[in-house]
């Protein structure tokens, strides 16, 4: 990085969101941006989590950029891998590589009044830039709990998104903490292998199958020769999610059917009444993220694994101890305990207009304008901001909505010309966040009887968006500049000479506005 750059645009993040935000930015005809990632490879949390069994639970066509079609997806629901792969080929066929900053993670962001930019620190050098948009993710940070004796734990300790990939578990005693989504594609990849797995399961989640097969080579070949038919499949698949919306946002006891089909499914492979009873959930199906997997009740039924009804609450040296006192003795702890979402550590590392930081300003709840601009922030976007996550369909539709509104945001600069940055009022972000919470009310995510990581520490629901994806993209579409403050550098300021990011960005554009992936 240059001793100080200067950039119309810093993308912070390289998994789904920063790099649709670059390719966005690239047809938009703005060649003048970097991305800055703190690892040294592109994938976002597909890079980082890396665990046995890691997979998604959205069907692949629809989890992929519309404007990237992959039509060669081996599986109907793709592993780690691939989806990691895709990302790789994104960045190559759209030629992004030449904007990012590989190993410069931001430890800070300052917002100059006077000069209307962001003063950006990085691990590997100063920038700043007119406009930030941060595309951390929520799922980026990983949480530990703290756990009384961890620290003098004798053997080995690590989170599933940061998987110890050196150590063998053949054989292992092994304490598996969580029953989330990683957790139960861990399970069953493990399991076969260890010696005795224990499952600290505070919370049961609801399963239901996963339905995953190979996509046909004769599927691909269509799918290559009739571009269309990839569409339709992906039309598809988002059509069935819309439909289901209203029962999770308006009608929560119609779920009780989907309920009692998650029941047969567990009855199916658990046999013992008393295992039955501690893997039966005592809330509303969807409260929590229904969790997609055909191999994890199997897997649990197996004589080597014991399912412990409670929380880890206490370490001995090699004894592990649950809340309800059952003890176990383990040579390896595994957390599957989530991330830091409603705290995510960036906001910490944002300083706005007011001296204050992201994280200060959020303090009672996160809150932003559209799930993008927080006021006294100007010219500084999310890309999977606060109440943009769902909870039934894909979340790449909802970063594509997004990429709307802040193509639109520079737009607009543009058209205001000069030194111009737009700062959401807070009137507006109180009147966005009002209604959202509206309509939150009657949700199953609050109405289900359950407590989620969707919740912050008030149980305030700051991260689902209680509607369709499609109503999304028309709050997004573009944005509606009474709802900003507009803010001028002083007469006095000059021009800041910027040093483009490109030396030659004529020789630096994708050469489609569509491309075909076949990672």
């Amino acid at each position: 990085m240059a001793e100080h750059e200067h950039v119309r645009v810093a993308v912070v993040g390289s998994g789904f969101g920063g790099l649709g935000a670059a390719v966005r930015l690239r047809r938009e005809g703005v060649t003048d941006f970097v991305v800055l990632e703190r690892a040294g490879s592109v994938g976002g949390t597909w890079r980082d989590n890396s665990y046995p069994g890691c997979a998604c639970d959205v069907p692949s066509h629809l989890y992929s950029f519309s404007f990237a079609p992959n039509p060669d997806w081996p599986r109907t629901f793709s592993g780690q891998g691939h989806i990691r792969e895709y990302l790789e080929h994104v960045t190559d066929v759209f030629r992004l590589r030449p904007h990012i900053r590989f190993d410069s993670e931001v430890k800070m962001m300052t917002w100059d009044a006077e000069k209307l930019r962001w003063e950006i620190e990085t691990s590997s050098g100063r920038l700043s830039a007119d406009i930030v948009v941060s595309a951390t993710g929520p799922l980026s940070d990983p949480k530990v709990p703290d756990i009384p004796g961890l620290d003098s734990f004798p053997g080995e300790v690590f989170h599933s998104a940061r998987w110890d990939h050196d150590h063998d578990l053949r054989g292992k005693r092994v304490a598996m903490v969580g029953t989330g989504a990683s957790a139960i594609q861990i399970v069953p990849a493990i399991q076969p292998q260890v010696g005795r797995l224990t499952l600290f399961q505070r919370t049961p989640p609801w399963v239901m199958p996963r339905i995953d097969r190979a996509i046909s080579g004769a599927e691909r070949a269509l799918h290559r020769a009739l571009p269309f038919t990839t569409q339709a499949r992906r039309g598809l698949l988002w059509g069935m999610r819309e439909l289901q919306v209203q029962a999770f946002t308006k009608h929560p006891n119609e779920l009780g059917f989907i309920e009692q089909l998650a029941k047969r499914n567990m009855a199916r492979a658990i046999k013992d009444p008393a295992l039955r009873a501690k893997l039966t959930p005592d809330y509303r199906i969807g409260c929590k993220r229904i969790l997609l997997s055909s191999a994890y009740y199997p897997a649990i039924a197996r004589p080597n694994v014991d399912v412990v009804a409670s929380g880890l609450s206490e370490i001995r040296g090699s004894t592990v101890v649950a809340a309800d006192g059952t003890e176990a003795e383990v040579d390896v702890i595994v957390f599957g305990t989530g991330f830091h979402v409603t705290d995510m550590p960036i906001a910490d590392r944002v300083v706005g207009a007011e001296g204050r930081t992201l994280a200060e300003s959020w303090k009672d709840g996160m809150e932003s304008l559209r799930g993008a601009s927080a006021a006294g922030f100007p010219n500084w976007m999310t890309i999977i901001g606060p109440n943009t996550g769902l909870g039934n369909s894909s979340m790449i539709l909802m970063i594509e909505s997004q990429l709307n509104y802040m193509a639109d945001f520079v737009r607009q600069l543009d058209v205001l010309g000069g030194r111009a940055a737009l700062d959401a009022r807070p009137s507006a972000v109180a009147a966005w966040n009002h209604r959202v919470q509206e309509r939150m009310k009657r949700t199953v995510w609050n109405t289900g009887g359950c407590t989620s990581w969707y919740l912050d520490a008030s149980g305030r629901n700051t991260t689902i968006w209680p509607g369709t994806t499609t109503e999304f993209r028309r709050a997004t579409r573009r944005v509606d500049l009474a709802e900003y403050e507009l803010l001028r550098a002083p007469a006095q300021e000059k021009p800041v000479q910027e040093k483009p990011a490109q030396e030659n960005p004529a020789q630096d554009k994708p050469s489609q506005e569509t491309a075909e992936v076949d990672a």
